[in-house]
C-alpha cells in the first residue's frame, strides 16, 4: 500500500494531466448536441459528387423561408382586428348630455324649440354610439372589414361605419345642418364635445392572440417523399426544389429520436473524436513544448481556453446560429501567442475550430473562414501590448472574414445579390467582441500566474523600484544590464524572437551582484579588489553565487518565472575561466567543476541571445585598441567557444540565426567604440 501511495506521489503531475485530459473531453462531448449528423455535405449550386442518393425514409419536404414569409404575410393582409365597444361610456355620455342640456342650452326657449333639440340630442348620440366612437391610432382601409365585439359577442364591422373622434366636428355639423338647427351650431357642439368620449378601443392582445393561433395553424411542409426515391443523382446541379428536398432530408435526419443504443453509440463517437482531438494536442504540447507540457498551470490554461471557446460557440448556436460569427474565435490565438508562441497558438486554434465543425451549420465553409483568420492572426500579431498593433489585427481579421464569406457566397449563389449584409455586421461584432483580449490576458496573468508582453513592458521601466535599487548598489552593474539589453533586443529583432522578453531578460539577469557588488569589476571605482585577499576557488564561489542570488531577490520580488529564466541560464554551464585558470596554474589537480556555473544551458532563443550578449558586452571592455577587425575576431571567438560548450544544444536557434546575431553584435560594438573607416595614408 504505501509503494503505491509513493507511486502516486511520484506520478501526481501525470495523473493530473490525465484527469485534466477526461474531464475536458467529457465536458466537451456533454456540449455538443446529441443527435445525428448528416454524411454529406450538401454542394448548392454544384453538381452532386456522391452516389446516387435514395430517401433511407419517409420524411415531410420543408417549405423555404421565402414561402414561409409569404404565407405570413397573406395571413396579416386577410387577417381582422379586433376592437372593443364599451356600452357603459356610451351610457354615461347620454347622462352627461341630459344633465348638461339645461347648462348648455337657454332655459327661455320655447317648449317645442327645447323638445326639438333634446330629440336631436338624443337621435345625434345614438347615432355616434350605434357603432361607436374611435380615437384612431392606427389608420385603416375605409373598407377595411373588423370585429366590433359587445361583450361575448363580436360582429363584422366595416372599419367606415365606426366614427372617429376627428370626424366629430364634421359629423356634428352635418347633423345640424339636415335639422336646420344652425341658429344653435355653437350651442350643440359645446354640448357634445363637453359630453362625448371614446368607447371604441383596438384590442391588441385579441388581435395578436387570433394572429398567433392563424400563424400557428401554418404547414411548415409541402409534400412527402416516400422511402426509396431517389432524391438526386450523381452530377445533378443541387438547386431550386431538388436543393429544398435535401436539406428537408437532412433536418429530419438530424431531429430524429434515436432509441437508447442509437444514442449511446453516438455519444461514443463523439468521445473517440474528441478524444483524438485532444491527444493531438497533448502530445503536440509535450513534444514541441515540453517546458510547457511539465507546468500544470500552462497545461491547464491552454485546456481552459479551448473548452471556453466551445462553450460560448455552443451557447450561441443554441440561442441563435444566424450569430455563430459572433464570437470571437481569434481571441485564442492571440491570447496563447501572448503567453506561449506562435506555433502552440495556431495549432491549438486549429483544434478548436476543427471540433466545432461539428456542431456548426456549413462546417466547411465555418472552419475554411476560422482557420485563415487564425493564421492571419497569427502572422500578422506583433508587439500586442502595442494597442494600435491590435486594432489593425483585428481590422485585418474582420477583413478576412468578410472577404471569405464574400466569395463563398458567390462561388454558391453565383451573383453579388445573395450577400447577407447582416452577416457583415456578426463579422463587426466578433472583431469588436477580440478587442476583449487585452482585459482578459490582464485577467489571466492574476488568475493563472503567467506573464505577458503587456507586463514586460512593465518590467521593461528603468525606474521600477527594483532597477533603482541595482542602480544604487551597483551601478556598474546597471550601466552593464541596460548595454546587454540594447544588444540582445536588436539581435532578437534581426532574428525573430521576442525583443521585449529578451530586453527585459537583459535587464534583470545580474541582479544577484547587488549582494556583493564589490567583487564584480564593472563596480570597482578605485584601484583596490575585494578578490586580492581570496584563493581563486573562494572567488569563484563568490562570482557563481551570483545566479543563486539572483533567484532568491527575483522570486522575493514577484518576478515571473519566464524573466527568472535568464537569471538561471545567462551564465550556462561555463566555467570561470580567471580564476579557473589561476587556480590551475597553483594547483595541476584542481577540480574544474568547482569553477563551473550551476546552469541549466539556455533553452529558448531569447536565453541564448543574452548568453552571447552578456559575454560579448562584458568581453568587449578588455579591449585596449579596437579595431573593425579586432571588433569581428573577439565576437567569433567568444561565441565559438559558446557553441564547441553546447552552451545552445537546448536553445532552439539555428546556426543562420547565431551567425545574425554575430553580424548584430559586431555592428553595435563598431558603433560603440565608434569605430571608421581605415583610409590608406
Amino acid at each position: 500500500m504505501k509503494s503505491f501511495v509513493n507511486y502516486l506521489f511520484k506520478n501526481q503531475d501525470l495523473f493530473y494531466k490525465v484527469f485534466l485530459f477526461l474531464l475536458t473531453t467529457f465536458l466537451i462531448v456533454y456540449l455538443f448536441p446529441k443527435g445525428g449528423k448528416f454524411k454529406y455535405e450538401i454542394p448548392k449550386g454544384k453538381p452532386w459528387q456522391y452516389e446516387n442518393l435514395y430517401a433511407p425514409f419517409d420524411f415531410a419536404i420543408l417549405k423555404t423561408s421565402d414561402e414561409l414569409s409569404a404565407e405570413k404575410e397573406r395571413i396579416n393582409k386577410e387577417h381582422i382586428p379586433y376592437y372593443e365597444y364599451n356600452p357603459e361610456i356610451a351610457e354615461q355620455v347620454k347622462t352627461d348630455l341630459e344633465r348638461q342640456f339645461s347648462e348648455v342650452l337657454s332655459d327661455t326657449l320655447s317648449r317645442s324649440v327645447t323638445l326639438a333639440l333634446k330629440n336631436f340630442v338624443e337621435e345625434t348620440s345614438a347615432e355616434i354610439y350605434r357603432n361607436g366612437l374611435l380615437q384612431e391610432i392606427i389608420p385603416l382601409d375605409q373598407d377595411q372589414i373588423i370585429y366590433l365585439k359587445k361583450g361575448n359577442e363580436a360582429t363584422e364591422v366595416s372599419y367606415g361605419n365606426i366614427l372617429k373622434q376627428n370626424q366629430l366636428r364634421d359629423f356634428l355639423n352635418r347633423k345640424i345642418d339636415e335639422a336646420r338647427l344652425q341658429i344653435f351650431r355653437d350651442e350643440l357642439i359645446e354640448l357634445f364635445f363637453n359630453s362625448v368620449r371614446p368607447n371604441v378601443t383596438y384590442n391588441e392582445s385579441l388581435t395578436q392572440n387570433e394572429l398567433e393561433s392563424k400563424y400557428n395553424q401554418i404547414s411548415y411542409t409541402r409534400g412527402n417523399v416516400e422511402r426509396g426515391t431517389i432524391i438526386v443523382a450523381k452530377g445533378e446541379v443541387v438547386e431550386g426544389n431538388k436543393l429544398q428536398v435535401l436539406n428537408s432530408l437532412k433536418a429530419e435526419y438530424e431531429s430524429q429520436v434515436w432509441s437508447q443504443a442509437n444514442y449511446n453509440w453516438v455519444i461514443v463517437g463523439y468521445s473517440m473524436l474528441v478524444f483524438l482531438a485532444l491527444l493531438m494536442l497533448m502530445l503536440f504540447i509535450r513534444k514541441y513544448r515540453y517546458d510547457i507540457f511539465q507546468n500544470n498551470v500552462k497545461v491547464t490554461f491552454i485546456f481552459f481556453n479551448l473548452l471556453l471557446m466551445v462553450l460560448l460557440t455552443v451557447l450561441v448556436i443554441r440561442f441563435n446560429v444566424n450569430y455563430v460569427y459572433v464570437v470571437p474565435l481569434c481571441i485564442l490565438p492571440l491570447t496563447l501567442k501572448g503567453f506561449f508562441d506562435s506555433r502552440l497558438g495556431l495549432f491549438t486554434h486549429v483544434i478548436t475550430v476543427l471540433l466545432l465543425g461539428f456542431i456548426v451549420p456549413d462546417s466547411y465553409e465555418y472552419m475554411f473562414l476560422q482557420i485563415i483568420a487564425g493564421i492571419v492572426t497569427i502572422l500578422t500579431v506583433s508587439e500586442l501590448y502595442k494597442r494600435a498593433n491590435l486594432f489593425i489585427t483585428v481590422g485585418q481579421i474582420t477583413m478576412v472574414y468578410i472577404l471569405s464569406y464574400f466569395a463563398f457566397t458567390v462561388i454558391q449563389e453565383g451573383s453579388i445579390y445573395e450577400v447577407e449584409p447582416e452577416t457583415f455586421l456578426m463579422f463587426l461584432l466578433g472583431g469588436l467582441a477580440t478587442l476583449f483580449v487585452q482585459p482578459l490576458i490582464y485577467a489571466y496573468e492574476k488568475v493563472f500566474g503567467l506573464v505577458s508582453d503587456m507586463s514586460l513592458l512593465e518590467l521593461s521601466d528603468t525606474n521600477s523600484k527594483l532597477l533603482k535599487e541595482l542602480s544604487d548598489k551597483a551601478p556598474g552593474t546597471f550601466h552593464h544590464s541596460l548595454n546587454v539589453a540594447n544588444l540582445a533586443e536588436a539581435a532578437a529583432n534581426e532574428i525573430g524572437a521576442n525583443s521585449m522578453l529578451a530586453r527585459v531578460g537583459a535587464l534583470y539577469h545580474d541582479i544577484g551582484k547587488m549582494r556583493n557588488p564589490t567583487y564584480f569589476t564593472e563596480n570597482q571605482t578605485t584601484s583596490v579588489n575585494s578578490h586580492d585577499e581570496l584563493s581563486p576557488r573562494e572567488s569563484a564561489e563568490i562570482i557563481i553565487e551570483h545566479v543563486i542570488n539572483g533567484i532568491e531577490i527575483a522570486k522575493k520580488r514577484n518576478l515571473p518565472d519566464r524573466v527568472i529564466d535568464f537569471i538561471r541560464t545567462h551564465h550556462g554551464t561555463t566555467t570561470v575561466y580567471y580564476f579557473w585558470k589561476k587556480e590551475k596554474e597553483a594547483n595541476k589537480n584542481a577540480n574544474p567543476e568547482d569553477f563551473r556555473y550551476p546552469g541549466p544551458i539556455p533553452f529558448s532563443k531569447e536565453t541564448a541571445i543574452l548568453m552571447m550578449c552578456d559575454s560579448v558586452e562584458a568581453a568587449s571592455k578588455s579591449i585596449k585598441e579596437p579595431t573593425s577587425k579586432i571588433i569581428d575576431e573577439f565576437v567569433e571567438k567568444i561565441i565559438n567557444k559558446q557553441m564547441e560548450e553546447g552552451q545552445f544544444l537546448n536553445s532552439d536557434i539555428t546556426f543562420m540565426e547565431i551567425q545574425m546575431v554575430k553580424k548584430v553584435l559586431k555592428r553595435k560594438l563598431k558603433n560603440i567604440y565608434h569605430l571608421r573607416i581605415e583610409y590608406p595614408e
